[in-house]
């Protein structure tokens, strides 16, 4: 059965086990699942990428069949699902699963897929497709971020943020962090600065940078450094991107203490990390003693005053300093 991705506040999810969720917007389907679907089973969410299902098909229904006293309840979410997992789909649903709710994430599908038909033509199962937000919904979402901060904004500037999102939130979502983190003790923002931190590195973001450092993944630092020509602007959201990170796992390390699970830890955090990004986040905890990094964060704050005082090697400053941070020593 087709629904429109508003409609889904208006129905009762429970009473429905599978879902396909299909379309360009991954900001919004990220928004959803997290929103409607993750918040109700914390962590007992089984996540797969379709490939790794098809290649061990036998292991996937044991694990989604399988009850045990302390995981009966499951919300399975399947990424990158096409026609190819079509057939394994219905069998599960002629399973009837009890306990289970089940999300295929899919990029956009023609009328002609198989696996779209199938979930449009039966009454049991969820169609919902996921159009690009329109520019209203992206000037909606960008004032709220500005007026939350309470930084005043142009329209000019509101413009220029839509433009890079490409129609996708989720772009726009990864815009507006550059922005929170380039904002650390302002509060203003220009039209040059924003188009500055837009354009942001052709390959790699500050964010890929500063992850794979912490993470202490010295030859993909080296690497992402000697392919990119970082500007002067680019250095100093480079510095705030990594103290935002740093301030991040300080942050989990308390959460570990209380956890007593880095998993679960990871998973609590707010605000939320990204599937795909937990692993990254949980090597750079385990790179890292909750000292060092408080350390590491001072520390992050004198390079900063050392790069705004020495522009003309402010580049080979940050680009030593993230290195020597990436290589593994004891902690």
């Amino acid at each position: 059965m087709i629904l429109k991705s508003f409609e889904l506040n208006k129905i009762k999810l429970n009473n429905h086990k599978f879902y396909l969720f299909y379309g360009e917007n991954e900001g919004l389907k990220e928004e959803t699942i997290k929103n409607l679907f993750e918040k109700s089973y914390q962590d007992k969410i089984h996540r797969y990428e379709e490939k790794e299902i098809i290649d061990n098909i036998n292991n996937f229904f044991n694990s989604v069949l399988t009850k045990s006293f302390f995981d009966n309840e499951k919300l399975i979410i399947i990424n990158r699902a096409t026609d190819k997992i079509r057939t394994i789909i219905e069998d599960l649903i002629e399973k009837n699963p009890e306990d289970i709710q089940v999300v295929l994430n899919s990029k956009n599908l023609e009328k002609k897929s198989t696996l779209r038909k199938l979930f449009e033509k039966e009454k049991s199962i969820l169609c919902i497709p996921f159009y690009e937000d329109n520019n209203q919904t992206l000037n909606s979402i960008i004032s709220l971020f500005f007026r939350n901060k309470k930084i005043p904004i142009s329209q000019q500037l509101i413009n220029v943020l839509i433009e890079r999102s490409r129609g996708d939130r989720k772009n726009l979502n990864n815009e507006l962090e550059k922005v929170e983190n380039f904002l650390l003790n302002k509060k203003n923002l220009n039209i040059e600065e924003i188009i500055k931190l837009t354009n942001l590195a052709d390959n790699y973001s500050a964010s890929e940078l500063v992850d794979h450092s912490l993470a202490k993944n010295t030859r993909k630092t080296v690497t992402i450094l000697s392919e990119n020509n970082y500007s002067d602007e680019d250095n100093i959201i480079i510095i705030r991107t990594l103290l935002a990170k740093l301030k991040r796992l300080v942050k989990i390390y308390e959460l570990v203490d209380e956890k007593n699970n880095i998993e679960q830890a990871i998973s609590v955090c707010r605000p939320p990390i990204f599937w795909k990004d937990k692993p990254l986040v949980t090597q750079q905890i385990k790179s890292w003693n909750k000292n060092l990094l408080k350390d590491l964060i001072y520390k992050t704050n004198e390079i900063e005053l050392l790069v705004k005082k020495n522009s003309l090697l402010a580049k080979n400053i940050l680009a030593d300093f993230i290195i020597n941070n990436s290589k593994k020593t004891n902690n």
